[in-house]
């Protein structure tokens, strides 16, 4: 948030983000249903955010990283409509939402900045749309694409790291089941794209791996 801030924004926006709170690994950071009052930016660790069918399981519908924030679905509705849960032990900034609009009135690019992560939002919503029409495989590699792109911007090597997620909540979030990520994985580790150990992940190719998945959808 603070690209492009000058001293005397930047220490506006630090007075509003000096609320931190720590989330051990399997704590929730919302629910579903909760009256919406604030954003949260991961400062250091993963979430994932979920909904619960009513057969009680899990749909997965996201997961976050370091420097993303948590919160933008309950803008509209004033009221959180998914679950977040941390998967490793986490900190979030809490972002009182009046607050900010109010620091956004008076600083206009921080809000033009805030419609950019917003707009972000959208367009990745819109790409996991496409994952529908595709293969097991493709959908997996898309997947993993996908985290290489969001561990590179934040510094991280783009094609060797760790899943913080199990299996399950990857075919939960893709559409498939337990049986057919781990079929995927092995094919993709068999063709020489990936090599997989447990939940290190290191991608061995990452422009055939994308030439692979047939779409540009990575970011």
């Amino acid at each position: 948030m603070p690209v492009g801030l000058d001293e005397q924004e930047i220490k506006a926006l630090d007075h509003l983000l000096n609320q931190r709170h720590r989330i051990r690994r399997g704590e929730h950071l919302h629910r579903a249903g909760l009256d919406f009052h604030s954003l949260y930016a991961v400062r250091s660790g993963f979430f994932k955010t979920y909904v619960l069918q009513e057969d009680g399981r899990e749909q997965v519908t996201g997961f976050h990283m370091t420097g993303e924030v948590l919160g933008l679905d309950a803008i509209s509705t004033d009221m959180h409509t998914c679950n977040a849960v941390a998967l490793e032990d986490s900190e979030v900034c809490e972002i009182p939402f009046v607050k900010l609009e109010e620091i956004g009135r008076a600083i206009p690019s921080l809000m033009h900045h805030f419609h950019k992560i917003m707009s972000r939002e959208i367009v990745h919503d819109r790409g996991m749309l496409l994952l529908g029409g595709m293969k097991a495989g493709e959908r997996l590699a898309t997947f993993l694409l996908n985290l290489s792109y969001r561990f590179a911007k934040r510094g991280y090597s783009p094609s060797d790291f760790n899943l913080r997620m199990t299996r399950e909540e990857i075919g939960s979030y893709l559409g498939l089941k337990l049986e057919t990520v781990s079929r995927a994985l092995s094919r993709l580790q068999e063709d020489g794209l990936i090599d997989v150990n447990s939940k290190h992940i290191r991608l061995t190719d990452i422009g055939r791996l994308r030439r692979q998945t047939g779409n540009s959808f990575c970011e």
